[in-house]
């Protein structure tokens, strides 16, 4: 029987069941797209995506996971295997790919992915860290702010900051114009020292871009780094060895020129901070958007899981997710690194 007619069988009603008997959970609802006919044209342009096509597509990556993968433990929805599509352009072999590697991601490192929900993260939205802007860009792209001058190290380790950027990322590619769209990342390098700078390591960067490239069905599709000090070019040294040139190239270097920004981020969508006309910055709305899909959040991360699955093995992590041994670059070659820049 089709999945289209088994969606419309209605489970018995609890009156015919016995009385220990519970009635079945019902099935997730099944996909109805709810983009606009000039984004549906736009993920035909630019994703390959074809809309008759569509549930064919997803039931071959459904079919894949099932024949090739089946004990991995991953939701097989209709809307969340979109998203791995999109993301690789309906190539089924390449979006399966990205499907295990995001699975990998989250098993092979724990001190960010265990418990991690909106409530145990309370401290870093409210110190401003990130935020999302209320407005897109010209491309319907969201903006995601970041500011590591707000991070205090003696407060909290830098991977509750990588935490709250995964939690922001899982709940802007819910949206199925964001999944067409993409992000663009603002970063606000205003403030950061020395000793700040040396806590992002090649560990930690080389994890972090495995994720981003290879591990999360996100398009990034600008960096717009602005108030850069002299250290960030021993930052950015220590970042691009692990980019892909396509990401590379989305990286600008702003400085203090705002009217730079301005040209590709237009003023009436920047808080004034930002020499923009959109109010001051507000790290309140986007905390509340967070805290308000806690119950998400708990159902999707905080169910316990294997540590490390057979079929998640070393082979399947994507590049950047290599052990902390095979990228023994110490913290003195770093500190090199990032004194040279003064």
């Amino acid at each position: 029987m089709s999945e289209e007619s088994d969606s419309l069988r209605t489970s018995p009603s609890v009156a015919s069941l016995s009385e220990n008997e519970l009635p079945p959970a019902p099935k997730p609802p099944g996909y109805v797209c709810s983009l606009s006919e000039e984004l549906v044209t736009k993920a035909r342009e630019e994703l390959q995506e074809k809309p008759e096509w569509r549930l064919r597509d997803v039931q071959a990556l459904r079919d894949m996971v099932r024949k090739d993968f089946p004990n991995l433990r991953t939701s097989l929805d209709d809307a969340f295997l979109l998203r791995f599509l999109r993301a690789r352009k309906f190539d089924y072999d390449r979006a399966l790919q990205l499907l295990i590697n995001y699975h990998s991601c989250r098993r092979s490192w724990p001190e960010v992915f265990h418990n991690l929900k909106p409530s145990a993260l309370k401290d870093v939205l409210a110190s401003g860290f990130l935020t999302v802007l209320p407005h897109t860009d010209p491309r319907g792209c969201h903006i995601l702010c970041l500011r590591p001058d707000r991070w205090i190290p003696s407060n909290y380790p830098i991977t509750e900051n990588i935490r709250v950027i995964y939690l922001t990322l899982e709940k802007l590619i819910q949206s199925e114009e964001t999944q067409v769209n993409g992000i663009v990342i603002l970063a606000d390098y205003k403030g950061v020292s020395l000793s700040k700078a040396s806590h992002f390591g090649p560990f930690i960067a080389k994890k972090v871009i495995g994720i981003l490239q290879d591990g999360f069905p996100i398009r990034i599709k600008a960096v717009h780094v602005v108030n850069e000090p002299r250290i960030f070019k021993g930052i950015f040294a220590i970042i691009k060895p692990f980019l892909k040139e396509k990401i590379a190239n989305r990286f600008f270097l702003h400085g203090s020129d705002l009217n730079s920004l301005h040209t590709n981020l237009p003023k009436s969508i920047l808080p004034k901070e930002y020499g923009g006309t959109a109010g001051e910055l507000d790290i309140a709305a986007w905390s509340a958007v967070l805290l308000a899909s806690e119950e998400d959040f708990v159902r999707e991360f905080c169910q316990p899981v294997p540590a490390c699955d057979s079929i998640l093995g070393r082979a399947l992590l994507p590049e950047g997710l290599t052990s902390e041994a095979q990228c023994d670059d110490s913290m003195r070659a770093v500190k090199s690194q990032l004194y040279s820049c003064y």
